[in-house]
């Protein structure tokens, strides 16, 4: 409380940027554009709760969500008052921002930005506030991909804090090499049209840390069913269509290269949906909604660094090949000791991993040209991929090392049992889901700082 006390005196000093817009230099169509998108994509916040929430146990379904939702809140402040600087401010060694540039948003209104090097920041046609804004959606979303992995055990405090963490040290300096014009990865040639470094492959590999730090949920979680899979679909549903916000948008144009954005990724989401279905069923299990659910949402991860880069039919294999690998991976991970609940890494880490590795190999100047220059774009990838496992496995597991020397990152054995709606938020997704042993633990316990 005492943090937002004093931001919001901070509020009360700083200076507004002009939103008077130069509409020789602003495109309507394109702000009209980035605007939609912007939407769609915060929209997929919200349907990754659904998501999430249907695949846990009844227990744990308001948990589950708000550990999703909870990240409008946090990081869309973060992000105003240091964020979008740390991301996208004046470079400072190709790796992070002067947090200073656009500390409490200044500058940031419907000018166009040109960084000290004579590089636009962000689109040449919109306001520097609305690319400041769709790229903050994107902030949001990828702490919120980390929930799934250690579900049903983790406290809220303590995750509040890991998200500020994450936030800070691992997504904003990825976000600085990769999508700022004098970021590192950007000189070294590496392209991430949407996000398959920046979100997937940094949220997949923190939540492989998480799911290792945290340890394995209790045998009688563990082994809870679904609460709602309707809610799977509803929210597989909302993050499709949000998705095309969050790749099509990030053309930052509207241009035929949003199209062919937009058509890639319904193409590569429908795919992906159908191998995973046509997959389980050769390895003898039955045709699920959970399993068309998720596979949708892989061929989603798989096309969103290579977008806006490949052809149609690419995007078809792209799909189909890292479709196979994340099935594999997950029944990779569900035959290990590793209790990843909701699969994060075998899904986004590994989807957005190979993503990145296949859009090395199909871009115009990468391996697919035959060139030495096009190979060695495609080795900068290889170590893009490389140094961001390291880094953010690194980081991560220090961070929840950290953090629960401070405060314990995991519940308390009856918490668990219980299960966190009650323990944590003194909600319920039904009375009639939990039993009666649950409800005297939990008359007993609830006075408990948990």
């Amino acid at each position: 409380m005492a943090s937002m006390v004093v931001i919001a005196i901070a509020g009360l000093f700083a200076k507004e940027p002009s939103f008077d817009c130069d509409f020789s230099k602003i495109n309507a169509a394109d702000v009209a554009w980035l605007i939609t998108a912007t939407i769609f994509v915060l929209m997929m916040t919200p349907g990754l709760s659904f998501f999430y929430g249907g695949m846990v146990g009844a227990k744990n379904v308001i948990s589950t969500m708000l550990q999703s939702f909870i990240a409008m809140g946090l990081i869309s402040v973060l992000w105003v008052v240091f964020g979008f600087s740390l991301a996208f401010g004046d470079d400072i060694g190709g790796v992070i921002g002067d947090p200073t540039s656009f500390l409490m948003f200044q500058h940031v209104g419907a000018d166009i930005y040109t960084t000290p090097s004579g590089k636009i920041l962000g689109g040449a046609t919109i306001p520097l506030a609305l690319y400041a804004l769709f790229q903050m959606k994107f902030a949001i979303i990828t702490p919120s991909l980390i929930t799934g992995s250690f579900a049903e055990r983790v406290r809220f405090s303590a995750y509040l804090f890991f998200m500020i963490f994450f936030f800070v040290v691992i997504y904003c300096p990825l976000a600085h090499m990769t999508w700022h014009p004098d970021g590192l990865f950007l000189r070294w040639g590496v392209v991430d049209f949407a996000g398959g470094i920046v979100v997937h492959a940094s949220s997949g590999v923190a939540a492989l840390a998480g799911a290792i730090f945290l340890g394995r949920r209790k045998s009688s979680t563990r082994q809870s069913e679904p609460a709602n899979i309707p809610f799977v679909l509803l929210g597989a549903a909302m993050l499709w269509l949000g998705w095309f916000g969050f790749n099509a948008g990030s053309s930052l144009h509207a241009d035929g290269t949003a199209v062919k954005a937009f058509l890639n990724t319904n193409t590569a989401s429908a795919t992906a949906m159908m191998t995973w279905i046509f997959f389980d069923c050769l390895r003898g299990r039955k045709p699920s909604a959970m399993g068309a659910a998720v596979g949708c949402v892989v061929g989603l991860v798989a096309i969103t660094p290579s977008a806006g880069y490949v052809t149609v039919g690419q995007s078809i294999f792209i799909s189909f090949v890292i479709t196979i690998i994340c099935n594999i991976a997950v029944y990779w991970r569900s035959h290990s000791r590793i209790d990843d609940a909701l699969d994060v890494f075998p899904t986004h880490g590994t989807g957005g991993i190979f993503g990145t590795v296949l859009t090395g190999i199909f871009i115009q100047e990468g391996l697919i040209a035959g060139t030495w220059d096009g190979f060695v774009v495609f080795l900068y990838h290889l170590l893009a991929v490389a140094m961001v496992i390291a880094y953010t496995f690194i980081m991560s597991y220090l961070g929840y090392w950290l953090i629960d020397k401070m405060i314990p990152m995991r519940v308390s054995s009856e918490s668990e049992r219980i299960g966190l709606d009650l323990s944590q938020h003194d909600e319920h997704y039904g009375f009639a889901h939990i039993g009666e042993r649950e409800l005297a633990e939990y008359e007993q316990h609830k006075d408990k700082d948990e």
